[in-house]
C-alpha cells in the first residue's frame, strides 16, 4: 500500500502567500501607483476634502485578488499577461492625472465622450499644446518617477537573475521557508479579513453601480449617501465607458424616434415662443408664491399689469435635473408605455414644422471636467447629429452668471426667422448659492434680516444667497420678456425642480434624494412656480387663448406634459400631440395622476 502524505499545516497556510510571492513586483509596484493616485487626487471642488480614508485596505484586497488570477495563470503566460496589465494600469492612470492636472478633474464619462469626437488633427493640437516640461514637474512626475524605478529594478532583478545562475548558493533547511510563509501567509488572511470587513459595502455599491440598465438609474444610484467610491483610475475609466455605452443606447432610440415625427400643417398661432428653464427654485421663496422678501419684485409687476399668469399648482415629476430634462424635452408623458428615449424630442416636432429652434444653455455644455449629472442630463443635448436634429442655433461657451445667457441670445437673435422656438436654460439657484449672483452689485438680503433663532450664522448666510439669486434671476428673466415687448410672443417660466432651503425639520438645503416620498418632501423639492408671460401684442391678438391661459392658472399640472401645451401654442398639427394633455384645453385631463419619480401620486400626498 502507499503511504499516505501529511498534510503540512505551514504549507497551507503559505499558500496565501504564494499569489504575492509569485507576483511580487506587479504588488508592490502597483499597490505604489495605487497609492500615489488616491493620495494626491483629491475632490477639488469640496473644502477639506481628504484622500479616500479606506485606499491602503482596498488597495490590498483588489490587487491581491489580481495576483490570484495571475498566479492560476501558466508562467509562460503570465508574464505576457503581466506586461499588459502595466500597460494598461500605468497608461491609465497617467492620463487619469494628466486631467487631474490640466482641468482640475479626473477621468469623467464627458472626456471619453470628447476624445471619441475628437479626430487626429485635433488630437495633435493637444498633445502639442499640453505636453510640456511643466508636466513632468507636476504630479505627472510620480508616476513617471515610478515607472523609471520599476524599469530600473526591472532591468537589475534580470542581471542578478543571470548572476546567480553562475554562483553555488548552499542549501538551506526547507522548513526555514516554510515557517516563513506560513507566518506571512498568517499576515496575508489577518489583511484579507481586514480589508473584506471595511471594504465589503463599497464592493457591493460598485456591483450596483454597474448593474443598471439607463443612464438615469446610474445617477439616481449616485445621489445615494453609500454610492461606490472609484477610487482607482481604471474604474473611472471602466465606468465612464459604461455610461458612454447606456448614453449611446438611448441616444440609437432616440435616433430611431426621430422617424416617428410626423406634422400634417402648421399655423404658427404664436410666433415667437419663448421657454425659460431655471434651476433649483423653491416655490416657496417666490414673492409672487406670498415670500415675505422681495426676491422677485419684476414679477410682481408683470403680475400686478395682468401680463404675468402665476399658475398655483405644477410639481416636477424630479427631484433631479437630468430627469426633469428628459421628460420635458419627450414627447413622453409618465405613465406612458416604453422610455422617454422612445418618443420623439419637441424641438425636433417644432424645426419639422419650420420654427427655427434656439437652445441657450447655462449649464450642459460639454466640458473636460462635467460632472456626471450634467453629462446624464446633456448627453442627447450634445450628441452631434441629436443637435443637428433639434437645434438650429445654439450656444458654444458658458457664462459666470446667467447675464451672459441674454448676451448669447443678444449676439445670435439676428438669426432668428419669423416662427422662432427659444429656449433658454439658466443656471438660476444651482448650489452654491453665492456664485450665482454678483454679490458687488446683486446684494440685497444679508443674514442679519431673518428672525430665524433656529439657524445657525452659517445657515443664515445660505439662506440669504439662495434669496440674492432669486432676486438675481428675477432680473434676468424680467430682461427676458422685455427683449419679447414689441413681438407676437409667450414666454414660459419653469425651473427643473425646487430646493429645500431650512424651511422646517430638518433644516438642510439642497435635496434629500429620499426613497420615500412624503409630502414634506414634494413640498421643498418638486413643487415649483410656474408662469406665463403675453405680450401686448399677443395679449391682443389672441384674447381667447389668453383667456385660457387666465382660466387655466388653478389647474393641477405636471411638467412632463409641457411639450403638448407648446405644440398647440404653435399651431402644430401632428399626430404626436395630445389634446387631454395641453393644460389650457377645455378637454385637460385634471384627474391625471401626477408621479413623482416614477413611484408616488402627488395627488394621494396629504398635505
Amino acid at each position: 500500500m502507499r503511504k499516505r502524505r501529511k498534510i503540512n499545516p505551514l504549507k497551507w497556510i503559505g499558500f496565501l502567500f504564494t499569489p504575492i510571492q509569485k507576483n511580487s513586483a506587479f504588488f508592490v509596484f502597483m499597490f505604489a501607483l495605487g497609492w500615489i493616485c488616491t493620495q494626491l487626487e483629491i475632490t477639488l471642488h469640496l473644502k477639506g476634502a481628504k484622500p479616500y480614508e479606506l485606499s491602503a485596505p482596498e488597495l490590498f484586497l483588489d490587487i491581491y485578488a489580481v495576483c490570484v488570477v495571475l498566479t492560476l495563470i501558466p508562467q509562460k503566460v503570465r508574464f505576457w499577461v503581466r506586461a499588459l496589465l502595466y500597460v494598461v494600469l500605468y497608461g491609465v492612470a497617467l492620463v487619469d492625472m494628466f486631467c487631474y492636472v490640466k482641468f482640475e478633474s479626473t477621468l469623467t464619462p464627458t472626456m471619453l465622450m470628447l476624445m471619441g469626437e475628437t479626430n487626429q488633427r485635433e488630437s495633435e493640437e493637444f498633445l502639442a499644446s499640453y505636453l510640456n516640461w511643466d508636466i513632468i514637474h507636476s504630479y505627472v512626475g510620480w508616476i513617471l518617477l515610478l515607472m523609471l524605478v520599476h524599469i530600473l529594478w526591472t532591468i537589475l532583478r534580470w542581471v542578478s537573475h543571470h548572476i546567480r545562475k553562475r554562483m553555488i548558493i548552499p542549501q538551506i533547511n526547507p522548513l526555514v521557508p516554510d515557517i516563513c510563509k506560513a507566518v506571512l501567509g498568517g499576515i496575508v488572511i489577518w489583511l484579507l479579513m481586514d480589508a473584506m470587513n471595511q471594504c465589503w459595502n463599497n464592493k457591493v455599491a460598485m456591483k450596483r453601480l454597474f448593474t443598471n440598465d439607463t443612464i438615469g438609474q446610474v445617477e439616481h444610484e449616485l445621489t445615494r449617501k453609500d454610492c461606490a467610491n472609484l477610487y482607482l483610475p481604471i474604474y473611472r475609466l471602466a465606468f465612464g465607458i459604461y455610461a458612454n455605452r447606456l448614453g449611446a443606447h438611448q441616444t440609437d432610440q432616440l435616433m430611431a424616434a426621430h422617424d416617428k415625427v410626423v406634422v400634417d400643417s402648421c399655423s404658427y398661432r404664436v410666433p415667437d415662443i419663448v421657454l425659460i428653464i431655471g434651476e433649483s427654485y423653491n416655490k416657496y421663496h417666490s414673492q409672487l408664491y406670498g415670500y415675505q422678501k422681495a426676491t422677485s419684485p419684476r414679477q410682481m409687476e408683470l403680475a400686478a399689469d395682468s401680463s404675468l399668469i402665476a399658475f398655483t399648482d405644477v410639481v416636477a415629476p424630479w427631484n433631479l435635473t437630468s430627469f426633469v430634462f428628459k421628460n420635458v424635452m419627450s414627447l413622453y408623458a409618465v405613465g406612458d408605455e416604453g422610455e422617454w428615449c422612445d418618443y420623439p424630442l419637441f424641438p425636433e416636432v417644432f424645426r419639422k414644422a419650420g420654427y427655427h429652434v434656439t437652445f441657450i444653455t447655462n449649464q450642459f455644455q460639454s466640458m473636460a471636467k462635467e460632472k456626471f449629472y450634467d453629462f446624464s442630463g446633456g448627453f442627447f443635448l450634445n450628441n452631434p447629429k441629436l443637435s443637428q436634429l433639434q437645434f438650429d442655433t445654439r450656444n458654444t461657451r458658458l457664462h459666470r452668471f446667467d447675464d451672459g445667457v441674454l448676451k448669447e441670445y443678444d449676439l445670435l437673435k439676428k438669426e432668428n426667422t419669423k416662427h422662432n422656438l427659444i429656449i433658454l436654460h439658466l443656471s438660476g439657484s444651482h448650489v452654491d448659492y453665492q456664485a450665482r449672483y454678483p454679490q458687488k452689485t446683486h446684494r440685497f438680503f444679508t443674514p442679519d434680516i431673518y428672525q430665524r433663532p433656529e439657524l445657525t450664522e452659517k445657515q443664515l448666510q445660505l439662506l440669504s444667497d439662495y434669496d440674492n439669486s432669486l432676486r438675481y434671476n428675477d432680473s434676468i428673466v424680467y430682461a427676458i420678456t422685455q427683449r419679447f415687448i414689441d413681438e407676437d410672443a409667450v414666454v414660459i417660466y419653469m425651473p427643473d425642480h425646487s430646493e429645500e432651503i431650512f424651511d422646517g425639520e430638518p433644516y438642510i438645503y439642497g435635496r434629500l434624494h429620499a426613497t420615500e416620498i412624503d409630502y414634506r418632501l414634494a413640498r421643498n423639492e418638486m413643487e415649483i412656480p410656474f408662469w406665463i408671460w403675453g405680450s401686448p401684442q399677443y395679449r391682443e391678438s389672441h384674447p381667447y387663448g389668453w383667456k385660457a391661459i387666465q382660466d387655466a392658472k388653478d389647474r393641477p399640472m405636471m411638467t412632463d406634459i409641457l411639450p403638448h401645451f407648446l405644440l398647440y401654442l404653435g399651431g402644430i398639427s401632428t399626430p404626436l400631440y395630445r389634446e387631454e394633455l395641453n393644460v389650457i384645453s377645455p378637454k385637460y385631463d385634471q384627474k391625471r395622476p401626477r408621479i413623482l419619480k416614477g413611484e408616488t401620486d402627488y395627488n394621494t400626498l396629504k398635505k
